[in-house]
C-alpha cells in the first residue's frame, strides 16, 4: 500500500504511520530511527529513511520534544546591533549550534530596553529552549536568571547570576594587552587608548588589557578618550590627539574608530606610522585595504563560539556531571603597515617638518 499522493496543497501531510507502512515496519521503529536510538539495524534504518524521503515526511519536532523532554533548540539573547564584533560572534554561535545538532532561536535586545536581558530570557523560556546563550551584553545592572535550563554568558562578568549560569570570556583583555605590548615593543614610551562606550563589557575588557600591559612595563597611563565604536568618534579623537606631539602610539578599541583616527591624524599632518603608530581591534575585512593597512588584533569568533557551545551542550545533555572547564581563546595579532618603531625625539623648538596631506 502506498502513502498519500500530494496534489497541490490539498493532499494530507504524510504521517509516521504512512512511513511505517511504506517501509514495512512499526510506528515505534520509525520513531526510533528519527530519534537516533540504538537497536535499529542499518537495513531497517535505510528503509525508513528512504520511505520518509519518498513521502516527503518531516519529523514533528514538537512531538519529539514532548517525548524526549528536549526541543533540540538553543536560545540566544543578542544586542540588536550591526556592529561587526557582536554580529560576527552571533554567526559563530549559530554555526557551532548547528554543528552540535541544535536549532537556534534569537531574541535581540536594544540599549535602554526596560525589559532587557531578563525579558528576552523569559521569551526564550516560553519557547521551550534547552539552553540559553547571552552574547556580549551591555551593563544594565545585575541580572537574576531564574531558569531551569543552563545559561551561557559570553563576554560578561558573573553579574548574570543564576543556578546554572556558565560565564566564558571572549579574550578581549588578552587581545588588548597583546595590541598594547606590540606598541611598547616597538619602543613607544607609552600608549594612548581610544576606548569604546563604558557601558559595554567588551570596552571595559579592552581597557583593562591596555592598562595591564602599561602597568606590567611600569609605563605612565595617559588619559583615556571614549568613543562610541563609530569611525566618526575615532575622527573626533584623532583631532584631539593630533595636537599633542608627545602622542606616538594609540590603541583603538575597534577598527572603525582606528580608521577615523588615522584620517584625522593625516589631516593634521601627523603621518601614520612615521609620527604615530595605530593599532585597531577586530580585523574587519576592510582593515587590510585602508591607507595605511591597519595593524589590528583578530577576534577568534568561531573559537569562542565553539568553546562556549561545548560547555553549554555538556550542561544540557549531562546535567548531573560537573561543568567543563573553559580554555582561553587564541591571541592573533595581525601586523600591517600602521605601526612602526617610535620616532626619534625632536630638539625642543625644532620639530620635524611634516608634509601636508593630499587635498
Amino acid at each position: 500500500m502506498t502513502g498519500p499522493v500530494r496534489r497541490g496543497g490539498s493532499s494530507p501531510v504524510p504521517r509516521s504511520a504512512d512511513v511505517a507502512r511504506r517501509a514495512g515496519v512499526s510506528q515505534k521503529t520509525v520513531s526510533r530511527v528519527f530519534n537516533d536510538e540504538q537497536y535499529v539495524s542499518a537495513e531497517v534504518r535505510r528503509r525508513v529513511l528512504e520511505a520518509a524521503e519518498e513521502l516527503g515526511y518531516r519529523m514533528n519536532h514538537a512531538a519529539r520534544a514532548l517525548a524526549s523532554g528536549r526541543s533540540r533548540s538553543i536560545g540566544v539573547v543578542s544586542l540588536g546591533t550591526a556592529l561587526y564584533g557582536p554580529a560576527s560572534l552571533l554567526i559563530g554561535v549559530e554555526r557551532a549550534a548547528r554543528d552540535a545538532g541544535y536549532a537556534l532561536r534569537v531574541v535581540n535586545t536594544m540599549e535602554g530596553d526596560p525589559a532587557g536581558v531578563a525579558g528576552a530570557v523569559d521569551s526564550l523560556l516560553e519557547q521551550g529552549v534547552d539552553g540559553i546563550v547571552i552574547s556580549e551584553p551591555i551593563d544594565e545592572g545585575p541580572v537574576s536568571l531564574s531558569t531551569d535550563v543552563p545559561v551561557l554568558v559570553l563576554g560578561a562578568p558573573p553579574a548574570f547570576a543564576g543556578p546554572r549560569a556558565v560565564t566564558v570570556g571572549v579574550g578581549s583583555d588578552l587581545l588588548a594587552r597583546a595590541a598594547t605590548e606590540h606598541l611598547l615593543d616597538l619602543g613607544h614610551t607609552t600608549v594612548h587608548h581610544l576606548a569604546g562606550p563604558r557601558r559595554w563589557y567588551a570596552a571595559r575588557d579592552r581597557l583593562e588589557g591596555w592598562r595591564a600591559a602599561l602597568t606590567a612595563r611600569g609605563r605612565d597611563e595617559p588619559p583615556v578618550i571614549e568613543g562610541d565604536w563609530s569611525a566618526s568618534s575615532g575622527y573626533a579623537a584623532g583631532r584631539e590627539l593630533a595636537s599633542d606631539r608627545d602622542v606616538t602610539a594609540v590603541f583603538a578599541a575597534n577598527d572603525d574608530m582606528a580608521i577615523g583616527l588615522i584620517r584625522a591624524l593625516a589631516e593634521a599632518g601627523r603621518r601614520v606610522p612615521d609620527d604615530v603608530s595605530v593599532v585597531g581591534f577586530d580585523d574587519i575585512p576592510v582593515s587590510a585595504y585602508v591607507t595605511p593597512p591597519l595593524t589590528t588584533v583578530r577576534q577568534p569568533f568561531d573559537a569562542v563560539a565553539q568553546e562556549g557551545l561545548r560547555l553549554l551542550v555538556h550542561a544540557i545533555e549531562k546535567p548531573d556531571t560537573d561543568p567543563l572547564a573553559a580554555s582561553d581563546p587564541p591571541v592573533d595579532l595581525v601586523v600591517r603597515a600602521s605601526t612602526a618603531p617610535r620616532p626619534p625625539r625632536t630638539t625642543p623648538g625644532r620639530e620635524r617638518r611634516t608634509t601636508s596631506p593630499p587635498g
